[in-house]
Parts: structure tokens; C-alpha cells; sequence
């Protein structure tokens, strides 16, 4: 099977984030900003960094961007900037186009343009923010459709030394049990040191102890639901 390309365009903040990402799970990734300063700071972490102007065409064809699997547009500020790129995009025949928007007007405009994969870094840090200050015992969620998500809750404190077949996630909560992140000794440059470590695929027998992280899904009201009534 032939290694997956991606190329990124725009290398602020969030797409030198995304082109980390892909790069260091071993994905070729090729990074267009116009700002040579921000080409120089990623080029070393990905495959490709070229300065060049994505609004240009021709500038596109030269990188060969028809090669690529998909095209992630991170351009930043600029909405006009960004509807050259994609409208260049689309002439050019790319098929995966992912792009960053910033409220619901652009994604409007973006969707009679064809697009249907979207990023908003703003939107999606904001509402985690809003839950994990709403919600303490949630450290990280995945929204997925229909009212499900994948969840990272604390382990309640009563249910310490119960086991997995005590709680019956399925049949009393309506959740699935993914797995547990649990806190671990290791010994690092001759210090003891705690590190959390998945366990697996946890049986019944599994005995839950403090700070054990559960990974749930289920439902979004089934997972508050959890969370109220046992804290």
C-alpha cells in the first residue's frame, strides 16, 4: 500500500499543528505557505515546505498538488485569500478538500462552493472549553453524529475497588466501555515517576482504582447521566 499525501495550505498556527500531526504518524505531507519565515519553521518536521502563493494556479500545478489524497486549507485570517485557493482547488480537479472556516456564514458560502469537509479550531476549542469548565470530570470528548460522543471521564471516587462487572456499563448506563487509562510507576533518569498507559481491552474482572480514566462511548445524555449520579 502506497504512503498517504497530504498537502496543507497555510502554516500559521493550526496548520503547522495539523502538518505535525500527519507528518509524525508517518504520512508525507507538503506544506505552501507565502511567508517564507513560516516555511523555514516547519521545514524541517515535514517532508515538503515550499513558499509560494496558493491563490496562483499555476503555482498549485507546479507542486503537483493533483497528487495528493486530500488538501487541508488552514489559511488563517483571510476568507477571501482562502475562497482563491479553494476555488483553484476545484478547477484543478481535487477531489478531498478540508477547510478551515470561522462561523456559519462562511461555511455557508463554502458549501454552494462544493465543500463539504470542514474545520473550526475556534468553534471546536470553545466548546470543549465550555464543557470541561461546566463538567471537571470530562478531560477530552470526540462529537460524533447523532448526539454520540467518545468520552475521557475521571473515574468517580465511589466506584473505586468495584469491578467492571459491578458497573455494567451496557445494561445500567446504556455505554460502552472502550478501555482505561491508568497511572503506572516508571523509573525516568533514575527517578520514579507516574505515567498513564492504556490497559487493553478491559474483562469484569477488572478492578477500578484511583484515577483511573474511563474512555466511554455512548450517548451524550447517557455519559452526563453517568457523571451526575455518581458523583
Amino acid at each position: 500500500m502506497s504512503q498517504k499525501k497530504f498537502a496543507v495550505i497555510g502554516a500559521g498556527q493550526f496548520g503547522q499543528a495539523i502538518s505535525l500531526a500527519l507528518s509524525e504518524k508517518g504520512f508525507e505531507v507538503l506544506v505552501i505557505d507565502k511567508d517564507m519565515k513560516k516555511v523555514q519553521n516547519i521545514s524541517d518536521d515535514v517532508a515538503y515546505a515550499v513558499c509560494t502563493d496558493a491563490t496562483d494556479k499555476r503555482a498549485l500545478l507546479n507542486e503537483n498538488i493533483k497528487d495528493f489524497d486530500a488538501v487541508i486549507v488552514a489559511i488563517g485570517d483571510d476568507f477571501v485569500e482562502r475562497l482563491l485557493c479553494i476555488s483553484n482547488l476545484i478547477d484543478l480537479g481535487i477531489s478531498k478538500i478540508y477547510c478551515r472556516i470561522k462561523g456559519a456564514h462562511q461555511q455557508t458560502i463554502l458549501e454552494k462552493m462544493g465543500i463539504t469537509e470542514f474545520l473550526s479550531p475556534e468553534e471546536e476549542l470553545a466548546t470543549m472549553l465550555a464543557e470541561r469548565l461546566s463538567n471537571p470530570n470530562i478531560l477530552s470528548y470526540l462529537q460524533m453524529p447523532d448526539e454520540y460522543r467518545i468520552a475521557s471521564i475521571i473515574a468517580p471516587n465511589r466506584l473505586e475497588g468495584l469491578t467492571l462487572g459491578d458497573i455494567n456499563f451496557r445494561d445500567n448506563h446504556h455505554l460502552s466501555l472502550v478501555t482505561i487509562r491508568r497511572n503506572f510507576e516508571e523509573i525516568e533518569n533514575k527517578e520514579l515517576t507516574m505515567k498513564q498507559h492504556i490497559i487493553g481491552v478491559p474483562d469484569n474482572s477488572t478492578v477500578i482504582r484511583k484515577d483511573d480514566v474511563f474512555v466511554l462511548f455512548g450517548k451524550d445524555r447517557d455519559i452526563d447521566n453517568f457523571i451526575k449520579i455518581n458523583l
